[in-house]
Protein backbone atom coordinates (compact mmCIF):
# COMPACT_ATOMS: atom_id res chain seq x y z
CA UNK A 1 0.00 0.00 0.00
CA UNK A 2 1.39 3.41 -0.96
CA UNK A 3 1.33 5.97 1.82
CA UNK A 4 0.64 9.58 0.95
CA UNK A 5 3.58 11.72 1.97
CA UNK A 6 2.52 14.75 3.97
CA UNK A 7 4.42 17.92 3.07
CA UNK A 8 6.03 19.42 6.14
CA UNK A 9 8.94 21.82 6.44
CA UNK A 10 11.15 18.92 7.52
CA UNK A 11 10.43 17.14 4.22
CA UNK A 12 11.76 20.10 2.26
CA UNK A 13 15.43 20.67 1.38
CA UNK A 14 17.06 23.19 3.71
CA UNK A 15 17.34 25.66 0.80
CA UNK A 16 13.55 25.62 0.43
CA UNK A 17 12.65 26.10 4.10
CA UNK A 18 11.62 29.76 4.50
CA UNK A 19 13.30 30.36 7.88
CA UNK A 20 16.61 28.81 6.86
CA UNK A 21 16.43 30.45 3.45
CA UNK A 22 15.97 33.84 5.09
CA UNK A 23 18.90 33.25 7.44
CA UNK A 24 21.19 32.37 4.53
CA UNK A 25 20.01 34.78 1.83
CA UNK A 26 17.93 37.48 3.53
CA UNK A 27 14.18 37.95 3.76
CA UNK A 28 14.06 39.86 0.47
CA UNK A 29 14.49 36.62 -1.49
CA UNK A 30 11.41 35.02 0.05
CA UNK A 31 8.15 34.77 -1.87
CA UNK A 32 4.95 36.19 -0.40
CA UNK A 33 3.92 32.72 0.78
CA UNK A 34 7.33 32.09 2.32
CA UNK A 35 7.23 35.38 4.22
CA UNK A 36 3.81 34.50 5.56
CA UNK A 37 5.03 31.01 6.47
CA UNK A 38 7.81 32.52 8.59
CA UNK A 39 5.17 34.45 10.54
CA UNK A 40 2.89 31.41 10.91
CA UNK A 41 5.92 29.32 12.00
CA UNK A 42 4.11 25.98 11.97
CA UNK A 43 1.45 24.22 9.98
CA UNK A 44 -0.48 21.13 11.02
CA UNK A 45 0.23 17.41 10.72
CA UNK A 46 -1.43 17.51 7.30
CA UNK A 47 -0.14 20.75 5.81
CA UNK A 48 3.08 22.76 6.05
CA UNK A 49 3.23 26.40 7.08
CA UNK A 50 4.13 27.34 3.50
CA UNK A 51 1.16 25.46 2.01
CA UNK A 52 -1.07 27.04 4.64
CA UNK A 53 0.29 30.46 3.67
CA UNK A 54 -0.50 29.75 0.02
CA UNK A 55 -4.10 28.96 1.00
CA UNK A 56 -4.33 32.24 2.89
CA UNK A 57 -3.09 34.15 -0.16
CA UNK A 58 -5.91 32.74 -2.29
CA UNK A 59 -8.54 33.64 0.30
CA UNK A 60 -11.35 35.95 -0.71
CA UNK A 61 -11.37 39.07 -2.84
CA UNK A 62 -8.86 40.55 -3.34
CA UNK A 63 -6.48 37.59 -3.27
CA UNK A 64 -2.80 37.88 -2.45
CA UNK A 65 -1.21 40.34 -0.07
CA UNK A 66 -3.91 43.05 -0.45
CA UNK A 67 -6.37 40.62 1.09
CA UNK A 68 -4.47 40.79 4.38
CA UNK A 69 -5.70 44.38 4.73
CA UNK A 70 -9.33 43.27 4.66
CA UNK A 71 -9.76 39.74 6.00
CA UNK A 72 -11.30 39.32 9.45
CA UNK A 73 -10.66 36.80 12.23
CA UNK A 74 -13.66 34.67 11.12
CA UNK A 75 -12.31 34.70 7.54
CA UNK A 76 -9.01 33.24 8.69
CA UNK A 77 -10.56 30.75 11.12
CA UNK A 78 -12.71 29.36 8.29
CA UNK A 79 -9.48 28.02 6.73
CA UNK A 80 -8.62 24.51 7.88
CA UNK A 81 -5.49 24.63 10.00
CA UNK A 82 -6.03 28.20 11.24
CA UNK A 83 -7.02 28.52 14.89
CA UNK A 84 -7.30 31.51 17.18
CA UNK A 85 -3.57 32.14 17.51
CA UNK A 86 -2.76 32.02 13.79
CA UNK A 87 -5.88 34.05 12.95
CA UNK A 88 -4.77 36.79 15.32
CA UNK A 89 -1.22 36.68 13.90
CA UNK A 90 -2.56 37.16 10.39
CA UNK A 91 -4.97 39.92 11.41
CA UNK A 92 -2.08 41.66 13.19
CA UNK A 93 0.00 41.52 9.99
CA UNK A 94 -2.82 43.22 8.09
CA UNK A 95 -3.30 45.89 10.74
CA UNK A 96 0.44 46.60 10.96
CA UNK A 97 0.62 46.91 7.18
CA UNK A 98 -2.31 49.34 7.19
CA UNK A 99 -0.72 51.47 9.93
CA UNK A 100 2.68 51.50 8.25
CA UNK A 101 1.12 52.57 4.94
CA UNK A 102 -0.84 55.37 6.61
CA UNK A 103 2.17 56.48 8.67
CA UNK A 104 4.37 56.71 5.57
CA UNK A 105 1.77 58.69 3.66
CA UNK A 106 1.02 60.89 6.64
CA UNK A 107 4.71 61.69 6.99
CA UNK A 108 4.30 64.33 4.34
CA UNK A 109 1.78 67.12 4.35
CA UNK A 110 -1.50 65.99 2.79
CA UNK A 111 -3.32 68.71 0.90
CA UNK A 112 -6.82 67.50 0.09
CA UNK A 113 -7.75 70.04 -2.58
CA UNK A 114 -9.05 67.65 -5.24
CA UNK A 115 -11.46 64.69 -5.05
CA UNK A 116 -9.12 62.41 -7.02
CA UNK A 117 -6.35 62.92 -4.45
CA UNK A 118 -8.69 62.03 -1.60
CA UNK A 119 -10.15 59.00 -3.37
CA UNK A 120 -6.69 57.69 -4.24
CA UNK A 121 -5.53 58.02 -0.64
CA UNK A 122 -8.44 56.04 0.83
CA UNK A 123 -9.31 53.72 -2.07
CA UNK A 124 -7.41 50.61 -1.08
CA UNK A 125 -8.44 50.91 2.55
CA UNK A 126 -12.16 51.28 1.84
CA UNK A 127 -13.10 49.65 -1.46
CA UNK A 128 -13.33 46.09 -0.10
CA UNK A 129 -15.18 46.87 3.13
CA UNK A 130 -18.30 44.74 3.49
CA UNK A 131 -20.19 47.39 5.46
CA UNK A 132 -20.59 51.11 4.97
CA UNK A 133 -18.05 53.19 6.90
CA UNK A 134 -18.30 56.95 7.27
CA UNK A 135 -15.16 59.01 7.75
CA UNK A 136 -14.83 62.69 8.48
CA UNK A 137 -11.77 64.46 7.12
CA UNK A 138 -10.93 67.49 9.24
CA UNK A 139 -8.90 70.15 7.39
CA UNK A 140 -7.15 73.37 8.27
CA UNK A 141 -7.44 76.68 6.40
CA UNK A 142 -5.07 75.40 3.66
CA UNK A 143 -6.99 72.15 3.13
CA UNK A 144 -4.25 70.19 4.85
CA UNK A 145 -5.53 67.09 6.62
CA UNK A 146 -5.52 67.47 10.38
CA UNK A 147 -7.25 64.20 11.17
CA UNK A 148 -9.41 61.53 9.59
CA UNK A 149 -12.04 60.29 12.03
CA UNK A 150 -14.08 57.09 11.79
CA UNK A 151 -17.62 58.24 12.48
CA UNK A 152 -19.77 55.17 11.98
CA UNK A 153 -19.92 51.62 10.73
CA UNK A 154 -23.28 50.60 9.36
CA UNK A 155 -25.12 47.74 7.78
CA UNK A 156 -24.45 46.47 4.26
CA UNK A 157 -26.48 49.28 2.73
CA UNK A 158 -26.88 51.96 5.39
CA UNK A 159 -24.49 53.82 7.66
CA UNK A 160 -25.40 55.59 10.86
CA UNK A 161 -24.17 59.12 11.47
CA UNK A 162 -25.62 62.50 12.40
CA UNK A 163 -24.42 66.04 11.65
CA UNK A 164 -24.05 66.54 15.39
CA UNK A 165 -21.49 63.71 15.66
CA UNK A 166 -19.56 65.07 12.70
CA UNK A 167 -19.20 68.59 13.97
CA UNK A 168 -18.35 67.53 17.51
CA UNK A 169 -15.27 65.89 15.96
CA UNK A 170 -14.55 68.88 13.72
CA UNK A 171 -14.63 71.22 16.72
CA UNK A 172 -12.53 68.83 18.80
CA UNK A 173 -9.69 69.02 16.29
CA UNK A 174 -10.24 72.72 15.55
CA UNK A 175 -10.99 72.16 11.90
CA UNK A 176 -11.66 74.99 9.49
CA UNK A 177 -13.56 72.77 7.04
CA UNK A 178 -14.56 69.14 6.60
CA UNK A 179 -15.03 66.52 3.91
CA UNK A 180 -17.31 63.50 4.21
CA UNK A 181 -16.17 60.15 2.92
CA UNK A 182 -17.92 56.80 2.83
CA UNK A 183 -17.85 53.56 0.87
CA UNK A 184 -20.49 51.58 -0.99
CA UNK A 185 -19.99 47.83 -0.39
CA UNK A 186 -21.79 47.09 -3.68
CA UNK A 187 -18.83 48.63 -5.52
CA UNK A 188 -21.10 51.14 -7.26
CA UNK A 189 -20.13 54.64 -6.15
CA UNK A 190 -23.30 56.30 -7.47
CA UNK A 191 -24.92 58.38 -4.68
CA UNK A 192 -28.27 57.26 -3.33
CA UNK A 193 -31.14 59.61 -2.51
CA UNK A 194 -30.26 59.17 1.18
CA UNK A 195 -26.63 60.12 0.47
CA UNK A 196 -27.76 63.35 -1.17
CA UNK A 197 -30.22 64.23 1.60
CA UNK A 198 -27.65 63.56 4.32
CA UNK A 199 -25.10 65.69 2.49
CA UNK A 200 -27.54 68.60 2.38
CA UNK A 201 -28.21 68.26 6.12
CA UNK A 202 -24.50 68.31 6.92
CA UNK A 203 -23.96 71.25 4.55
CA UNK A 204 -26.65 73.31 6.31
CA UNK A 205 -25.30 72.42 9.76
CA UNK A 206 -21.80 73.41 8.69
CA UNK A 207 -23.03 76.82 7.52
CA UNK A 208 -24.61 77.46 10.90
CA UNK A 209 -21.50 76.43 12.82
CA UNK A 210 -19.03 78.12 10.48
CA UNK A 211 -17.25 74.94 9.39
CA UNK A 212 -18.12 74.36 5.72
CA UNK A 213 -18.57 70.94 4.15
CA UNK A 214 -16.29 71.04 1.11
CA UNK A 215 -17.26 67.73 -0.46
CA UNK A 216 -18.79 64.31 0.09
CA UNK A 217 -16.89 61.54 -1.68
CA UNK A 218 -18.24 58.04 -2.15
CA UNK A 219 -15.78 55.19 -2.66
CA UNK A 220 -16.74 52.26 -4.88
CA UNK A 221 -14.60 49.46 -6.24
CA UNK A 222 -11.77 51.34 -8.02
CA UNK A 223 -14.16 54.23 -8.63
CA UNK A 224 -15.42 57.25 -6.75
CA UNK A 225 -18.04 59.98 -6.97
CA UNK A 226 -17.63 63.53 -5.70
CA UNK A 227 -20.96 65.13 -4.85
CA UNK A 228 -19.33 68.51 -5.36
CA UNK A 229 -18.29 67.56 -8.90
CA UNK A 230 -21.81 66.26 -9.50
CA UNK A 231 -23.24 69.65 -8.50
CA UNK A 232 -25.15 68.14 -5.57
CA UNK A 233 -23.13 70.10 -3.03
Amino acid sequence: MNEKRTETMKNLPVSERPYEKAMEQGVEVLSDAELLAVILRTGTKDISARALAEKILTLGDPPGLPGLLHHTLPDYKAVRGIGNVKAIQLAAVGELSRRIWKAVRSGRELVFDHPAVIADYFMEEMRHMEQEHVKLLVLNTKNVLIRDVDISKGTVNASLATPRELFIEALRYRGSSVILLHNHPSGDAAPSREDCLFTKRVEEAGKLIGIPLLDHIIIGDTSYVSLKERGIL
